[in-house]
């Protein structure tokens, strides 16, 4: 393994074999951090985020840097990233150190210039975070708050809220999820068996509303009342 070790020169296959070597290394990472470091750029997961990426993509631009020294860095530094996660979620001042503070950027249809500048974004950014939840006017808003993870949270006056059917005291059927029961011209068999469903009544479903076969299906869904929706390939 002379490609995991720091070397003069490397060759193309070692540079290869280092390069995948530190990709599934990341990817095993990644999955231990957890979705959360994906999906919200906390603090803590910003700066976990940024030193790992820089730690590992040292020794794939410089061959005298061996991966070893990288891939013991980041084990260490995913110990106390997991140890932060702890302290975060039993140590309330720990949590209130390393979290922001939400902010209340606009209040009863005013812009608080004081929020904006704690929250150190513009007009112009929080006009476009109205315009991206649909609010063409700031009058409207009862409340909107900076959340900590860097996202706007807009509460409308009633009379500018949608309709829906709780406000106009409709009946409403129950919730019912569509399944995915072919994906790829491929059919989920587990999913057909929690549905109830055999394989030769979809063939004969898709024959007879669609004339068409399971390969040539990119995606079918089958909801409570047998509704059965099929999008092919084109």
């Amino acid at each position: 393994m002379d490609f995991y070790q720091s070397q003069e020169t490397l060759t193309i296959m070692e540079w290869v074999l280092r390069s995948v070597v530190a990709f599934f290394f990341l990817v095993i990472v990644a999955k231990v951090l957890g979705q959360r470091t994906i999906s919200q750029l906390r603090l803590l997961d910003f700066v976990i985020a940024l030193v790992i990426g820089n730690i590992v993509a040292h020794p794939l631009s410089d061959q005298h840097l061996g991966l070893q020294g990288s891939i013991v860095s980041t084990i260490v530094l995913v110990a106390l990233y997991s140890l932060g996660i702890q302290l975060n979620l039993k140590w309330p001042g720990f949590r209130r150190f390393i979290n922001h503070k939400s902010i209340t950027v606009v209040e009863n249809g005013e812009i608080l210039n004081e929020g904006l500048k704690k929250a150190r974004i513009s007009i112009d950014v929080l006009l476009e975070e109205l315009r991206e939840d649909k609010v063409d006017d700031v009058k409207k808003v009862a409340l909107a708050i900076w959340e900590a993870d860097g996202k706007l949270s807009v509460f409308l006056y009633p009379e500018y809220e949608p309709l829906t059917p709780a406000s106009l005291k409709l009946k409403t059927e129950p919730f019912d999820f569509p399944r995915t029961i072919i994906m790829e011209g491929r059919v989920l068999s587990e999913v057909l068996r929690q549905l109830h469903k055999e394989e030769s009544w979809v063939i004969s479903r898709l024959e007879s509303l669609y004339q068409t076969e399971i390969q040539h299906v990119l995606l079918a869904t089958l909801d409570g009342k047998d509704q059965l929706k099929v999008f092919l390939y084109h």
